[in-house]
């Protein structure tokens, strides 16, 4: 038997003053999460139950899953959630593709007083609120607004933009675009800068263009990006985007524009169904809980990107 070395043994740290700091620190942060996030778990409860304000959670009668069955039978919950999806996928699918494209050109800048100023432009809308660009947009998108002016000045009828189911997705998707993208293209042009300028250097020197290196170089550089952010997307197949829909919708749009976050407003707020909207906004949490963990495994499995 040998002996243990004693001052080979690791020291363990007390609980220092600096430890404490550290969890001083956190503590706000703590009880709000246990405020917002964990306490309100035990409303889920409602979603098994006929719920009755007037006798609280633990006094409602308990159905099970009768509330699940319902949500199905109704042709609204089909519609709600094809609705969800398909402006959530054009959302993620515009939302890598325009934002790749605009770091591509920008990176081509080469005057970097012009290169900061054009990024800090299209960077400053991500930080106003749907509230804000509702209205804005809601005036110029009305029949006498200054887009139907330009229509109507060139010839052709005005259209009801936010009151045509044939218009109000493309306007959803367009308008999250243009508010994102900026933001959305950090990350790319982040991934640029640890390109190795001697590759361009090479490339011109065989007589390479401009065009040719941004096919060769820059854009296989961002593959792995592209990837990554792709794959993280996934977990946001469900969320369309409660307040930009909330803040430009109407009646006459519901038929393809009504999404889950939406109709579970309406139906647990407006209509006071709180046990059906309950049941509706559990169902799509489990799902996107799927999703999430799906596309973080396919992360490290294409990209080596993990969380722990």
């Amino acid at each position: 038997m040998t002996a243990v070395n004693k001052k080979n043994k690791p020291k363990r740290q007390g609980f220092t003053f600096e430890v404490l700091s550290y969890h001083i620190m956190l503590l706000p942060g703590m009880i709000l999460l246990i405020i917002f996030s964990i306490i309100p778990l035990f409303g889920l409860l409602i979603a098994f139950e006929e719920y009755v304000p007037a006798k609280g959670i633990l006094g409602s009668k308990w159905v099970g899953l009768e509330n699940f069955s319902y949500m199905f039978l109704i042709p609204d919950t089909i519609q709600v959630i094809k609705n969800t999806i398909i402006i959530a996928v054009a959302k993620i699918i515009a939302g890598i593709f325009i934002p790749v494209i605009f770091a591509l050109l920008l990176n081509e800048v080469r005057n970097r007083f012009y290169k900061r100023l054009i990024q800090t432009v299209v960077y400053m809308p991500y930080f106003l609120s749907w509230v804000i660009l509702g209205s804005v947009f809601s005036t110029m998108l009305s029949l006498d607004g200054i887009i139907n002016n330009f229509i109507q000045a060139i010839g052709i009828e005005p259209i009801m933009f936010l009151g045509s189911n044939t218009w109000f997705r493309p306007v959803i998707v367009i308008t999250d675009v243009w508010k994102n993208f900026g933001y959305g293209a950090i990350v790319y042009l982040a991934a640029l800068t640890s390109v190795d300028a001697n590759l361009y250097e090479a490339a011109a020197i065989d007589g390479a263009s401009r065009f040719k290196q941004l096919l060769h170089i820059t854009l296989p550089a961002l593959v792995p990006t592209i990837v990554l952010m792709t794959t993280l997307s996934l977990g946001n197949v469900l969320n369309a985007g409660f307040d930009q829909i909330f803040n430009l919708y109407n009646p006459l749009v519901y038929e393809t524009g009504d999404i889950i976050d939406t109709y579970v407003y309406r139906m647990g707020l407006v209509d006071l169904q709180f046990s059906l909207g309950t049941a509706v906004g559990l169902m799509k949490s489990v799902v996107s809980f799927g999703l999430i963990t799906i596309s973080y495994f396919l992360a490290n499995r294409f990209a080596g990107y993990k969380i722990f």
